[in-house]
């Protein structure tokens, strides 16, 4: 069976983003160059001020040359200014389209590409990962030409400015080595760690999301303190690994500051040895300043490198997401006419499919459903009936065979178009935060109230939707919390239903019903839909029992075909799951 193919190092899907805003970062590092010039010609001239200007006491020369420094700091500080806002438009327009695109990737994926990844870790990509690359994006653009500058040029100006001092040259040597010993260090502590940060999240996020998610059966069967404890543990390691590596790289910032203050106090020291005149003190301030500059630079590399290492594990998990080609594509080369209308007759030829254990889920499913047939499928739980019918409009691929529709194999339709003239009643209802009308037009954007209205006539929903207080405009909750099971069920139906479709496939969507509304709900089918094909699943006889087909799965085959009362004599399976539902004068009807 075809693998999930996932690029798991590939960093250039991510890196290729940054070509999108490239004249901007092209600006950032043009007045970052700026910025680090301009810093780097301060200490000169206030080498000037004591040489040129206290030295002969010449006030004229002093104000001069302070109105250039104030000058270059002005500059400088408005390129910093410019440099701070395009780095931060830079990351955050980066960050926009990276979650974007994901979030059209994973509208793209199969229940298999989610089986991989877990919803919990798709969110975490798409939020704390995007973050963590937006940071060093702001950073990185920040800092990458201004520290190597500073710390080159500041290199260059001092032992100008130390010349026939070599004593103070070798004061910046050791510091230097002190500041890149550290930085390696810290890398080879914290590195391991960001991968396991990482991780960590992804599960703190995903306990969480199960505990809020299952909050009424927690309170039902009273593990409270259960689910307490197991997030209380996941956020504890979390917790644990955050504090081990801040822990270790606030160590960078004292440190940062000792050599600093450590190189004053050397300069000062070794240049009182050695000054003569004024030009040496001057040269010797300077000279403190350069210092100063190179060390600050090789700090905020180091802030880069201790980002970068959380940064590259984000970027990896990006990429798997992006790179990842989903396993249910349009055929390559066919486009299907635009608006396509199916007749919608179904056929399934020999079809298994496998989720990737060693046993197929179903294997050899054959049958057919025709325009204005029902076709019921039922079973024991864990028999495949939700894996027949998720084939039908490629939510997964058959394994083996093919599933066909007007003759033609389904993988051979465009994904949209195929989907189109399929309304689809999942098992598990979701509706969304919005309007009852937002929700029904998600079968058809363009569908006026008087088609609403009458979907929601079908599914049996008007009574209790003309109860509401702004009727089919009443706000539906996230979830669909405010509306019963059976509401909600209704409500899917008449979804489904504003599509006007010429295929129609309902996975045990009657189970909230009462037998009064499941009735009323399958004659109204039956009067609405005479053109359609329909195909139900359902665990309730009596919901099927008028269907023209009645197909039994169990344990992955089909072990009976056909009318209720045919199946009554024939297929056993079917015959102990009519038993267990209906009485003795129902069985002999």
């Amino acid at each position: 069976m075809e693998k999930t193919a996932v690029k798991k190092d590939k960093l250039s899907v991510v890196l290729r983003y940054y070509l999108h805003y490239a004249l901007w970062i092209v600006l950032a590092l043009g007045f970052l160059t700026c910025e680090a010039v301009c810093e780097l010609e301060l200490p000169s001239y206030m080498s000037s001020i004591i040489s040129d200007g206290i030295m002969s006491s010449d006030l004229t020369e002093v104000l001069k040359i302070g109105g250039i420094m104030l000058a270059i700091a002005l500059a400088s500080c408005c390129s910093s200014i410019i440099v701070s806002f395009l780095a931060s438009r830079v990351g955050a327009g980066m960050s926009k389209d990276l979650r974007a695109d994901i979030f059209d990737k994973v509208l793209s994926f199969s229940s298999k590409e989610y089986n991989a990844f877990s919803v919990s870790s798709l969110i975490t990509r798409s939020t704390n990962d995007i973050t963590q690359i937006q940071i060093f994006t702001i950073m990185f653009l920040r800092m990458v030409m201004y520290a190597p500058i500073m710390g080159i040029g500041g290199i260059i100006k001092a032992v100008n400015t130390a010349s026939g001092i070599s004593a103070l040259g070798i004061v910046v040597g050791v510091a230097l080595a002190v500041v890149v010993c550290a930085i390696i260090v810290l890398m080879l502590v914290v590195l391991p760690r960001f991968t396991k940060i990482q991780k960590q999240v992804d599960e703190v996020n995903r306990v969480a999301r199960e505990g809020l998610t299952g909050m009424l059966v927690v309170r039902a069967f009273n593990t409270q303190a259960h689910e307490e404890e197991r997030f209380e543990k996941a956020n504890l390691a979390l917790t644990k690994s955050n504090l081990f590596v801040n822990r270790v790289m606030s160590l960078l910032m004292p440190l940062i500051t000792i050599l600093m203050n450590g190189v004053s106090v050397a300069t000062v020291w070794v240049a009182a040895l050695f000054v003569e005149d004024y030009v040496a003190v001057a040269n010797m301030m300077a000279f403190m300043q350069y210092a100063i500059q190179i060390i600050m630079s090789f700090m905020m590399i180091s802030m880069v490198f201790i980002l970068l290492p959380r940064a590259v594990v984000a970027m990896r998990r990006v990429s798997e997401v992006l790179s990842t080609s989903p396993s249910i594509n349009d055929p390559i080369g066919k486009e299907s006419p635009e608006g396509i209308r199916l007749k919608g007759e179904i056929e399934f030829k020999d079809v298994a499919y496998n989720y990737g254990g060693n046993e197929n889920a179903i294997e050899h499913i054959s049958f057919t459903a025709r325009p204005g047939e029902t076709v019921a499928i039922i079973g024991p739980t864990g028999s495949g009936k939700s894996t027949v019918i998720n084939l039908i409009p490629r939510l997964a691929d058959a394994s083996e065979g093919c599933v066909l529709i007007d003759g033609k194999d389904v993988r051979e339709y465009n994904v949209e178009d195929l989907r189109r003239n399929i309304g689809f009643v999942p098992q598990k209802n979701i509706l969304f935060s919005g309007t009852i009308a937002s929700n029904l037009r998600m079968g058809d954007e363009n569908a006026t109230d008087e088609q609403l209205q009458k979907a929601a006539e079908i599914a049996q929903a008007t009574e209790f939707i003309s109860e509401k207080p702004e009727g089919i405009n009443d706000p539906i909750a996230q979830g669909g919390a405010n509306v019963s099971g059976g509401q909600k069920q209704r409500l899917a139906i008449a979804r489904a239903l504003v599509k006007r479709a010429p295929i129609y496939v309902f996975d045990d969507s009657f189970s909230a019903l009462d037998f009064k509304t499941d009735a009323a709900l399958r004659n109204a089918l039956a009067e609405n839909m005479k053109d359609s094909t329909v195909i139900i699943v359902a665990q309730r006889v009596g919901t099927i029992m008028n269907a023209d087909r009645i197909i039994v799965l169990d344990d992955g085959k089909i072990v009976g075909m056909g009318t209720h009362k045919e199946l009554l004599e024939d297929c056993e399976v079917y015959k102990q799951i009519a038993k267990s539902q209906l009485s003795e004068e129902d069985l002999a009807r």
